[in-house]
């Protein structure tokens, strides 16, 4: 079986070739000059690590190699900058959780993977031994609470639903007392998929927000979302404007495997002060992997851990 790191290095493979395979062709034994630093600059910005994180790693490059003189091999100064360009995640611990019930609220819109992702992490906690439940909120889209009950089945755990049109903060209410009387360790509360930019509707995941705090104290313990990598820039403003309305606590980045986009990252946690959690590289529950700015890094430059 392939190692974890293995599997994120495949799963980077389309953003490798855009980024470290033509840096590696631009450098070619050249000095770390202007020119050359100038057009590192356009292959981030053609993988989508956006205008000021790409400014701001080339800016960085350029101290570093004055620092480290001409024999400085570029590809660790590299990986020096854009590993300082990611936050360090909480460590995901499953087997010990920081409260009881542990209650996530998973946040996005349409079409991202929420739905999946919340699946794959609530069958990660039940094969930990722990009790998970799904707040199924999203009580607009036809056949939302059918996909997530057939996760609920697939992962061996329980589920809370009400009609379509239901209330969702009434919903998220109701699956937080069923998690009490139950003794729930893992509450994931899915939300319709939403607009970043609709204030009604980001009003709305407010009011889930409120529900969830005034039943559990503490909660929610975590807030993410969920953002496709394939959508590049998009995502960055997403991630932006769920923050500013839900104060996420981490990020979900799934898609990976599809793009080469993936430098989209670099950007999402540099300009929105979120942590990646999770990265999404394919369709198996071991494709959901916790992040590692090191092992990330190290994969789309194409070197070992």
């Amino acid at each position: 079986m392939a190692s974890l790191f293995d599997r994120i290095r495949k799963g980077l493979s389309r953003t490798r070739e855009a980024v470290a395979e033509r840096i590696a062709t631009v450098v070619g034994g050249r000095r770390l000059d202007e020119e050359v630093l100038e057009e590192i600059e356009e292959i981030l910005l053609t993988a989508d690590v956006g205008v000021d994180t790409a400014v701001a790693v080339t800016d960085g490059l350029r101290a570093r190699a004055a620092n480290a003189g001409a024999e400085a091999d570029v590809f660790d100064l590299l990986q020096a900058e854009l590993e300082a360009c990611l936050l360090t995640p909480p460590e995901v611990r499953i087997n010990f959780l920081p409260a009881r019930p542990y209650v996530v609220l998973v946040v996005g819109v349409n079409g991202v993977g929420k739905t999946t992702s919340i699946g794959k992490l609530a069958q990660r906690y039940a094969e930990a031994g722990h009790k998970v439940l799904l707040a199924a909120c999203d009580t607009f889209r036809a056949g939302a609470v059918a996909q997530l009950e057939v996760w609920a089945e697939r992962a061996g755990v329980e589920i809370v639903r009400a009609k379509q049109g239901a209330d969702p903060a009434a919903v998220a209410f109701d699956a937080l007392e069923a998690a009490k009387s139950r003794d729930a360790d893992v509450v994931f509360i899915d939300t319709a998929g939403r607009l970043h930019n609709k204030v009604n509707l980001m009003e709305e995941l407010k009011k889930v927000r409120r529900s969830i705090a005034r039943q559990c104290e503490g909660a929610p313990h975590d807030t993410l979302l969920v953002v496709d990598a394939t959508t590049g820039q998009n995502a960055l403003a997403q991630a932006t404007k769920f923050h500013a309305a839900v104060d996420l606590t981490g990020l979900v980045l799934t898609k990976l495997d599809g793009t080469a986009r993936g430098g989209i990252a670099f950007a999402l946690s540099k300009e929105t002060g979120v942590p990646i959690q999770w990265i999404g590289m394919g369709e198996t529950i071991d494709d959901l992997q916790p992040f590692d700015g090191h092992d990330f890094v190290a994969a789309l430059l194409g070197r070992g851990t």
